[in-house]
């Protein structure tokens, strides 16, 4: 059988990130990358004007998509949610020093580990690591003595996600980089909310920040660098040094393709669809299964096993010849993980999904 379209060269991107975006959007960006009024998008000046709009418009276009209230700003930084780790850290430290932690995988531990290494005492409060990280934390007891509480939203390694976020009266801290922008959030529960851009947002390059003003400029850290204080960025408009001019640009063309499109309610019922897709197949397949708990099941990142793996070399071949990339499982985890980010049409789950069912049939 053969599970190419029409259109041979088509390729069925299901990278992890950096990841697919709409291929009007990589148009757009090409295009710009030969004349943005004149100039090169990758040569203009970030204090020119026509980037201060570009950057103006992001923003702005952020707080349309998520609906982001009063009280709030938008900052887009470097080093994405590896430095944001230190980042919150720093900035959400108080008197206490101290912080609750819901451990749920490779991210989740990397924040942690940062944080420690900035003198905050975490308290890991919630964890799945006795099981490899494949179901997320229930029935936990959020620790009252702390300065905030921290968590990851959608674990990209492992393929989990939080269905229901922590409920707590205290500042609550979030990296949603695998998965914002995929489903309508209330950003007024929260104080921080960072992500990398490189999975929905745009390409590799840019971090993004919404954050509770009240919060800014008030870290009882006596250690904070002039670029890891956010009270910098949002004073400067996220100008305080020369920012990922492209990274940027091409974000804001691809929430202008979001908005354009229903906006993230609209984007959530595709995405539940793909997911839903996929999933069916997994469970009524006997030749895959599963690699987490049903019920913390990521809508972004689908983890799967061969039931037989001696079968590998024969089902890599044939999702290879579909023109499917980027399908095999973090190193860390093995099997197989579909990213089913935002931009990855439905069409290209179901060539997996027929793969898949010609596999059983062999």
């Amino acid at each position: 059988m053969n599970f190419e379209s029409n259109n041979t060269t088509m390729k069925h991107n299901f990278g992890a990130g950096p990841c697919i975006l709409p291929q009007e959007v990589f148009q757009q960006a090409a295009n710009a990358v030969l004349d943005f009024n004149g100039l090169s998008i990758l040569e203009v000046s970030h204090r020119h004007k026509d980037f201060v709009a570009v950057m103006d418009e992001a923003i702005d276009l952020v707080k349309k998509a998520l609906n982001v209230p009063e009280g709030y700003s938008v900052a887009f930084l470097q080093g994405g949610a590896s430095l944001g780790f230190t980042i919150v850290a720093l900035n959400m430290m108080r008197d206490k020093k101290k912080a609750g932690y819901i451990n749920t995988g490779t991210w989740a531990s990397g924040a942690i580990k940062e944080a420690k290494k900035v003198g905050i005492d975490v308290d890991v409060f919630a964890s799945s690591e006795d099981k490899n990280f494949t179901y997320i934390p229930k029935g936990y007891t959020i620790p009252t003595d702390v300065d905030y509480i921290h968590f990851t939203s959608n674990n990209t390694i492992y393929g989990t996600q939080f269905k229901e976020f922590p409920k707590t009266d205290l500042p609550l801290v979030c990296d949603m980089s695998s998965d914002i922008f995929s489903k309508e959030i209330n950003v007024a529960d929260f104080d921080i909310i960072y992500a990398g851009a490189q999975k929905n947002l745009g390409p590799a390059g840019a971090t993004l920040y919404i954050v509770k003003d009240e919060i800014l400029g008030k870290s009882s850290s006596t250690f904070m660098p002039t670029y890891l204080d956010l009270k910098q960025h949002v004073e400067k408009e996220s100008m305080l040094n020369t920012p990922p001019v492209f990274s940027v640009y091409v974000a804001m063309l691809n929430l202008r393709n979001l908005l354009a499109n229903g906006g993230v309610k609209a984007m959530e019922q595709r995405n539940n669809e793909k997911a839903a897709l996929l999933y069916k197949e997994i469970d009524e397949n006997p030749a895959f299964k599963g690699a987490v708990e049903v019920e913390d099941r990521s809508n972004m990142n689908v983890t799967f096993l061969l039931t037989d793996e001696d079968r590998t070399a024969e089902f890599d071949a044939m999702w290879k010849e579909a023109g499917i990339v980027g399908l095999p499982g973090h190193r860390s985890v093995g099997g197989y993980r579909a990213s089913i980010y935002n931009a990855l049409p439905i069409e290209s789950v179901q060539v997996l999904v027929d793969v898949m069912r010609t596999f059983n049939q062999h």
